[in-house]
């Protein structure tokens, strides 16, 4: 199928993006780097009036540092931070997991701050960062601001952005001295989305999300605490997992799911501690 038909722009700056998404005479959606939007207007699922074409915004793009804190920009494509050269030494969880994002061609076209904004409880970005305890800056027509993560991921494609804000960008705290990651996914096939994966971090305290298995993306807190306690109490905080609400798809059923979540979490928290 092909898409309906829609007007097309590419603004130079945010403001002039902001300015073109906030207009109420039309339906416009913003086009970071389309690996998912696209399919959905050929399959009619999305049909807006208007697509803003976020491409040409260069404020948007790039890795820099201020305050303790990694900025990325939410227009940098996952090939481009694979290629940043200190992303293994600053990002470690970041750069275990994009391999496993989807495949090459999605990569180089798909951009993080795409993924955050679409939410899909199955992708393995919005996972990592809720570990990291990162934070997602907006911007909108009145003002820019910051949510973490812990509270931007709300249900399934549903998120703490606001209808007339943009995902301008993702900020991640330093990697803390002797932090630890791990990370785990199973697939049928390498690059489909997961059927359920697990991404950890273990610094200043213990995070551990599971993505693939519920409707966004979900901590194991009590899981967590045991963990941190006890490092070798695998079976106890796998036990614990009945907390997660647990939802079915195509590939499993919920009660397959609770069974995968337990396999990724033993797997990755051997590899790091092994």
């Amino acid at each position: 199928m092909k898409p309906a038909q829609f007007d097309y722009a590419r603004p130079a700056t945010l403001a002039e993006a902001l300015s073109l998404l906030s207009d109420d005479t039309q339906d416009a959606m913003a086009l970071a780097g389309g690996q998912s939007l696209m399919p959905m207007m050929n399959f009619r699922l999305a049909a807006p009036d208007l697509l803003v074409d976020l491409g040409a915004i260069e404020a948007l793009r790039g890795i820099s540092e201020q305050d303790g804190l990694l900025q990325i920009g939410a227009m940098t494509r996952y090939a481009e931070l694979a290629r940043w050269p200190d992303l293994a030494a600053r990002l470690p969880l970041v750069a275990r997991a994009l391999p496993h994002v989807a495949h090459a061609a999605i990569r180089n076209r798909g951009t993080l701050g795409g993924s955050v904004a679409l939410a899909d409880p199955a992708a393995e970005m919005p996972a990592v960062l809720l570990a990291l305890g990162a934070r997602i800056a907006l911007a909108g027509q009145a003002g820019a601001r910051v949510v973490a993560a812990d509270d931007f991921f709300l249900g399934h494609y549903e998120t703490a952005r606001r209808a007339d804000e943009l995902v301008t960008g993702i900020e991640i705290p330093s990697t803390p001295q002797g932090a630890t990651f791990g990370f785990h996914e199973i697939t049928r096939r390498h690059g489909d989305y997961a059927m359920a994966g697990v991404a950890i971090a273990r610094g200043d305290g213990l995070r551990i999300v599971f993505f693939s298995v519920a409707d966004r993306p979900v901590r194991a807190p009590r899981a967590e605490a045991i963990l941190q306690g006890d490092p070798t109490a695998l079976d106890a905080a796998c036990g614990t997992l009945d907390d997660i609400d647990f939802a079915g798809d195509l590939n499993a059923s919920p009660a397959m799911k609770r069974h995968l979540a337990g396999v990724v979490l033993r797997r990755a928290w051997k590899e790091m501690t092994a």
